[in-house]
Parts: structure tokens; C-alpha cells; sequence
């Protein structure tokens, strides 16, 4: 299969990358609007180069395009992708709110191609490890999820569109809480039903939050926590998972600890694949078969349904049901 990637940035780079890695897969081509960042990238990875992505579908006809855009050029590029023939790998958050979710589901059915949103969290081996022993019933029943995030997110570094809310759709909640978000839902098997959230706009530079606390009931009865600050401090990933005998601390992207009887042990990791290879090699193969991905559109759509109902709750001050 060809592959084009729309956007080569640091996330762009590392899907061409990734793809490098996939057998059976080849990139052909980046679209950018930096001439220095497309010339970079295809002198990198032996691709050509265009600054016009709707150009580069019609000459290069690739089977998938990775969109690695802003979050407010996601719905145009995909909807365009799709009235093409071409199957989408749609860098999360999906879309700036449900609605434009909805267009673009309805435009990759209209022209039959596939869509996954580009939730990582599924292809760490820790993220993995602990979805198994949540299944397997061997700590008891799952009694909490508390999930907590510290980054100095809103950074003058950052590239200025994230900081605006009408080219992002919000600040850290949207985008490193959609995170927290799925993998949550993912690890229960379940979706967020209940939504009681506050964040905060405490740095006048700019209109999104820069933290939020965030309380979750799922389909299942598991209740759960988000917590995430944006401003400076020490860093901090860690998600706690609480049953009746015992716990895990899982770090993605660093490990997974159990405790039964007091302390903490590493869980031995069986070695993965990268999780952005693994993430193509997943739509590759629905599409040879002709199945719906795990990150289909509809999945990724409740994602932000929970991201859209945290701000109404902050906003109102009340519990959220959260719309499915």
C-alpha cells in the first residue's frame, strides 16, 4: 500500500517513520506548507514533496493519508480524503467538536474507506499489560482509576494555534486529556456516562484551560478521576488502577507496577512494536479485510463527546450526561 502524510511536523515525522518500519507499506509522499519541513522530510525519507495536499492525492493516488494537521484543518483534509477513495489515519483529537465528527464519519461511509483516529494509548505494552490483569479478574474486582498528568503545557514555545481555541477546540483537555480519556474507556471496555469537571483559565495569554479535574462513571460502574495542570512544576504521567486485592501504577511509555500486600513490583513486559507501526499495521488490516478499526470514528467521536461535556460542566457547574 502507498502512504502520504498531510503535515510535516514532529508528529508528521514520525508517522513516516513508523511507516518505514511497516512491511508492505510504502510512503510516497508529504504534503506541507513549511518549504523547509517538506524538503527536510523528503530528502529524509526519499518521498516527494508538495505544499498543496489536494494536489498530491490527485498525482500520487495513495491508499492512506496520515493527517498530522491542527485540529481545525482535520475535518476539510479528511472529508477530502475520503471523497477520493483514500483511507484515513486522522491524528487524534478527531475533530474540534461532535458535530465535525459527524460530517466525517458520514463522508468516509459515503465513499467506503477506512477511518481510525489516531489513539496510541492501545499499542504500549504497559497500556496492554494492565488492560489484560483488569480482565483477568486476578487483583479482584476494579474498584477506581485515578489518572494524573503534569506537563508545562501551556509553554510560549508551543505552536501558537494550540493555545487558540477556535483553531485546537480547547487546551490541555483536549488534547492530552483525550488521552486520558481513551484510555480509560478502552481499558474498561466501557464509555464515559457521567461527566463532573472544573478547569481553569489562569494565564491570560491565552483562552484555554490550562488545568482540569475531572470526575467519571462508565457504562460499567467504574469511577474515575483526571486530573492535569498545564503549568510549570515537575512532570508527571502516572495512572493509578485500584481493585479489591490489590493495585497497579502504571507509567505509559516508562512501565507497569503491581502491588498485593504493600509494596511495588515491575511487571516483565513482553517486547511490542512501535506504537505508531503498530497503530498502520492495524489499518491495513481492516482494510485487506474489510472490517471496522478498534479507533473507528465512532469510538473517537465519544471521545470528544466526554471532552465536550467536561467543558459544559465546568462551564455550568453541574453533572454531565454524557451524549453517545
Amino acid at each position: 500500500m502507498k502512504l502520504a502524510v498531510i503535515g510535516a511536523g514532529a508528529i508528521g515525522m514520525k508517522h513516516l517513520e513508523a511507516a518505514a518500519a511497516v512491511e508492505g507499506l510504502e510512503a510516497v509522499a508529504v504534503a506541507e506548507l513549511n518549504p523547509s519541513l517538506a524538503q527536510a522530510a523528503a530528502e529524509q525519507f526519499g518521498i516527494r514533496a508538495y505544499s498543496d495536499y489536494q494536489v498530491m492525492l490527485q498525482q500520487e493516488k495513495p491508499d492512506i493519508a496520515v493527517i498530522a494537521l491542527p485540529h481545525f484543518l482535520h475535518k476539510e483534509a479528511a472529508i477530502h480524503c475520503a471523497e477520493h477513495g483514500v483511507h484515513l489515519l486522522l491524528e487524534k483529537p478527531m475533530a474540534l467538536n461532535t458535530a465535525e465528527c459527524d460530517e466525517i464519519i458520514a463522508a468516509a461511509d459515503r465513499y467506503g474507506v477506512k477511518l481510525m483516529v489516531g489513539h496510541t494509548q492501545h499499542y504500549f505494552p504497559e497500556n496492554r499489560e494492565a488492560k489484560r490483569i483488569i480482565e483477568s479478574g486476578e487483583l479482584g474486582q476494579l474498584v477506581m482509576i485515578l489518572d494524573t498528568r503534569h506537563v508545562h503545557y501551556l509553554r510560549e514555545d508551543r505552536p501558537a494555534w494550540f493555545l487558540e481555541k477556535r483553531k485546537s477546540g480547547g487546551g490541555i483537555i483536549t488534547n492530552l486529556g483525550s488521552h486520558s480519556i481513551d484510555k480509560i474507556q478502552w481499558m474498561t471496555q466501557s464509555r464515559v456516562t457521567k461527566v463532573r469537571a472544573s478547569v481553569s483559565y489562569l494565564d491570560d495569554r491565552f483562552d484555554v484551560e490550562g488545568s482540569g479535574v475531572i470526575w467519571l462513571e462508565t457504562s460499567s460502574g467504574v469511577r474515575a478521576t483526571i486530573a492535569q495542570s498545564g503549568y510549570p512544576g515537575v512532570s508527571r504521567n502516572e495512572t493509578e488502577i485500584i481493585f479489591t486485592k490489590g493495585m497497579l501504577k502504571l507509567e505509559t511509555g516508562k512501565g507497569l507496577a503491581i502491588s498485593r500486600n504493600g509494596g511495588y513490583v515491575q511487571v516483565p513486559l513482553e517486547p511490542a512494536g512501535q506504537p505508531l507501526a503498530m497503530q498502520l499495521l492495524d489499518l491495513m488490516e481492516a482494510i485487506t479485510n474489510n472490517h471496522i478499526p478498534d479507533c473507528s470514528g465512532a469510538y473517537s467521536k465519544s471521545v470528544i463527546s466526554v471532552i465536550e461535556s467536561v467543558y459544559a460542566s465546568s462551564r455550568t457547574g453541574t453533572e454531565q450526561v454524557v451524549r453517545v
